[in-house]
């Protein structure tokens, strides 16, 4: 009898339901989790482990980012949506330079700054939430004056 897994049940709820803001979020959440892994795998003894969990964890992350670089809107972007693109690009040679040499620098940097992009989306989206909430306040306040 097939049993289906509640964490992948609740994951694809969670992916069909998220506004774009919240999957562009999801995916950077996703990137960093598997930067984080192919930094532990730089640990590992075992030389098929060690490059197995590197080199798996780091293509995940790449396809991670080629989607984030692939969804940008670069008709209506502008100047932002290209110097993006940019440092999608620059993100996926640093991994993909970082993984045949097997060194940890370049994981580590592209960790760091998707972390730091991640953050702000976060900051962005939450300013969002609260203006949103505000208007309904006001407009809900209005209403009743």
């Amino acid at each position: 009898m097939y049993r289906p897994n509640p964490w992948k049940t609740y994951q694809h709820a969670a992916t069909q339901t998220a506004s774009p803001g919240q999957l562009i979020l999801m995916l950077y959440d996703g990137a960093i989790r598997f930067l984080n892994q192919a930094e532990q795998g730089f640990q590992l003894e075992d030389p098929a482990d060690f490059n197995q969990t590197i080199n798996n964890n780091i293509l995940r992350a790449q396809a991670i980012i080629s989607e984030l670089n692939y969804s940008l809107n670069m008709a209506q972007g502008g100047e932002l949506a290209r110097k993006m693109r940019s440092l999608y690009d620059y993100f996926d040679r640093k991994l993909m330079d970082s993984n045949l040499r097997k060194d940890s620098s370049g994981v580590q940097e592209v960790n760091h700054r998707l972390q730091i992009l991640r953050n702000a989306w976060a900051e962005m989206l939450q300013g969002r939430g609260q203006e949103a909430s505000a208007n309904v306040e006001y407009s809900s306040m209005a209403a009743t004056a």
